[in-house]
């Protein structure tokens, strides 16, 4: 059993699905979290004190905006300074948008750039000072399936989360000596906003009906035919936290329902 006790978490992307899950999940462990993203204010207030009533422990927000990296920087030093550390780092924080390569907006190709990779890079390096500090930390990206294999229509995410990939071993290798590991786990179709938000791009873009893409698109690419849950996303990185999981540094953690297997 994982207890992270007087530990602090921050998470990235929180507000919903898979972050949020990873948020509830390591304040289950004793964690106090910071939360991020973007939503209704009264919403995300009530997941907040949700949070807190439920595990009793600590739980602030932050509207830190993914594209801007003062502001990532900011988020850091507000859990520093509400909770006395950053102890563990989720970079979540995703978008998607599909289209094919000649039709896709450049404004978009940064957007997802900016906030599915490099919002990642500034918090590691706003965090990890901190950890070293402490002489500990945890720090999990949110990679894909898709950083290991590509998709059509899907070229800037694809690009990202190939690049969280490459940026999970090199911060691995450089924080090694200080009882610091860097890991992502790499998800198949987790049924998220994110994933449900997709589909009527996927649709015009391939020229389907929403059952199709789910069933020979989304579906169709994990063999087990099931999506991964978020709850399950969320238990990998509590692992991930633990003592047990201190030689594990520089993965790339798949749970796909055999996508990758191929």
């Amino acid at each position: 059993m994982v207890t992270l006790t007087g530990k602090t978490a921050v998470v990235t992307g929180s507000t919903s699905g898979i972050g949020l899950a990873y948020a509830r999940t390591l304040a289950g462990a004793g964690a106090n979290i910071v939360i991020n993203g973007m939503g209704d204010a009264t919403a995300i207030e009530t997941e907040r004190a949700k949070i807190e009533s439920d595990f009793k422990v600590k739980c602030v927000y932050s509207p830190a905006d993914m594209t801007r990296p003062a502001e990532i920087a900011g988020m850091i030093e507000l859990a520093e300074s509400s909770f006395g550390s950053v102890d563990i780092l989720i970079n979540n924080a995703g978008i998607q948008f599909v289209a094919p390569i000649e039709d896709f907006p450049i404004e978009k190709w940064d957007a997802i750039i900016a906030i599915n990779l490099s919002s990642a890079f500034h918090g590691i390096r706003a965090a990890v000072p901190l950890m070293k500090k402490a002489g500990w930390g945890r720090i999990i990206n949110t990679a894909s399936a898709h950083s290991l294999v590509a998709s059509p229509f899907k070229s800037a995410y694809v690009a990202a989360k190939h690049g969280i990939a490459g940026l999970t071993k090199t911060v691995a290798l450089e924080v090694a000596t200080h009882k610091i590991t860097c890991n992502c786990i790499s998800p198949g179709y987790v049924w998220t906003p994110l994933v449900e938000k997709q589909i009527p791009d996927t649709m015009k873009a391939r020229g389907l009906t929403k059952e199709q893409v789910i069933n020979d698109v989304l579906l169709d690419a994990q063999p087990t035919k099931e999506f991964v849950t978020s709850e399950q996303v969320a238990a990998l990185a509590l692992f991930l936290c633990g003592d047990d999981a201190s030689q594990i540094t520089g993965a790339n953690m798949s749970m796909d329902g055999g996508w990758t297997a191929a």
